[in-house]
C-alpha cells in the first residue's frame, strides 16, 4: 500500500510563483506521509498570451521550476511526477513534457505529449497546441515508483485508449494523467474518460488537474481523481485548488485481472472490410 498526494493547482502566469506553490505542495505532501506527488499538466506556466508566455520558456536544463522541484525533492524525499512543463525545444518548437523526478532529485524519466489539442469549442474558445508544440514519439513506462511501473499521459491522450492498452501490456500497474481540461469538456466527459481507461486497462489510474479561474483568463475544470482498476473511486475532488491523498494497492490490479482477464483476450484487430 502506497500513499500518494495529488495536487489541484491553479497554475498562473509567473514561473516563480508557480514554482513556489509546487514545493510548497510537497512539504506538504510529505507531512502528510505521501511517497509520491502527482502534479497537474502545465504546472510551471499557464499562459495563452503567447507574446507574454514567451519569454519565460526555456529548454529543459534552464528551466526554473524543474529545478526548484528538483531540489524539493531531495530535500524532501520525495517521488514526483511533475505533469507537464512548457519546454523549449532546439529547433524552437515547444514539447509539452511531463518528468518523474526520484528521491535524490534526479529526473528518472520524461515524457512528450503524443496527441496534441486541437478544437473550436461552442463557447468560442479555440484551441491550437500544434501551432507552437511539436508531438512526442514514444510511450513511457516507469520501473520502480511508489506505485509500481508508471505509464505516462498527459490530458488529451485520454481520448485515445490504444495508448492506455499499450502501456497496460507494457507492464504499467499505474498510469499518470495530468491534466487542464476546459470545463465543457470536463463536465461531460472528465470522470468517465478516466474511470474507463482504468477499467479497460485493469490498473489505476491517478489524475491531478488544474482548476479554477487562471490569471490568463481560463477556466480548468478540476475534479481531480484516482480510479481503481475495477472503476471505483478512491479519490474524487471538487473544482477548488488544493491537495489531497489517496492510498493505492498495486496487490489489487491481480484480483481485478483475474475476474476480468480482457487483456490476456485481446487480439489483434483484423482489417475492417467495406460491404
Amino acid at each position: 500500500m502506497s500513499r500518494i498526494a495529488l495536487l489541484q493547482a491553479q497554475t498562473g502566469v509567473d514561473p516563480a510563483r508557480n514554482g513556489a506553490a509546487l514545493v510548497e505542495a510537497m512539504r506538504g505532501a510529505s507531512a502528510g506521509g505521501a511517497a509520491m506527488l502527482f502534479t497537474p499538466e502545465m504546472s510551471g506556466l499557464l499562459d495563452r498570451d503567447r507574446a507574454r508566455a514567451a519569454a519565460n520558456l526555456t529548454a529543459e536544463g534552464d528551466d526554473p521550476v524543474l529545478a526548484a522541484v528538483r531540489d524539493a525533492a531531495a530535500r524532501d524525499g520525495l517521488w514526483v511526477h511533475l505533469g507537464s512543463l512548457a519546454i523549449r525545444r532546439d529547433d524552437g518548437l515547444l514539447a509539452n513534457r511531463s518528468f518523474v523526478i526520484d528521491p535524490g532529485g534526479e529526473v528518472r524519466a520524461t515524457y512528450d505529449k503524443l496527441h496534441l489539442f486541437d478544437v473550436d469549442l461552442p463557447t468560442g474558445e479555440s484551441w491550437r497546441e500544434s501551432v507552437s508544440y511539436a508531438p512526442g514519439s514514444t510511450a513511457v513506462v516507469v520501473e520502480g515508483t511508489p506505485v509500481g511501473r508508471l505509464g505516462l499521459t498527459i490530458c488529451y491522450d485520454i481520448r485515445f485508449p490504444a495508448l492506455f492498452s499499450a502501456l497496460a501490456e507494457a507492464g504499467a500497474e499505474t498510469i499518470a494523467v495530468p491534466a487542464a481540461f476546459t470545463v465543457p469538456t470536463g463536465k461531460a466527459h472528465w470522470e468517465v474518460l478516466l474511470r474507463a481507461r482504468a477499467i479497460e486497462a485493469g490498473l489505476f489510474v491517478v489524475a491531478a488537474a488544474q482548476a479554477g479561474s487562471h490569471e490568463d483568463g481560463r477556466e480548468t475544470y478540476g475534479h481531480s481523481l484516482v480510479a481503481d482498476p475495477w472503476g471505483e473511486l478512491l479519490l474524487a475532488m471538487d473544482g477548488a485548488p488544493g491537495l489531497a491523498f489517496a492510498e493505492i494497492d498495486v496487490g489489487r490490479i491481480a484480483d481485478v485481472r483475474e475476474r476480468v482477464p480482457a487483456l490476456s483476450h485481446r487480439r489483434s484487430i483484423p482489417p475492417v472490410e467495406q460491404r
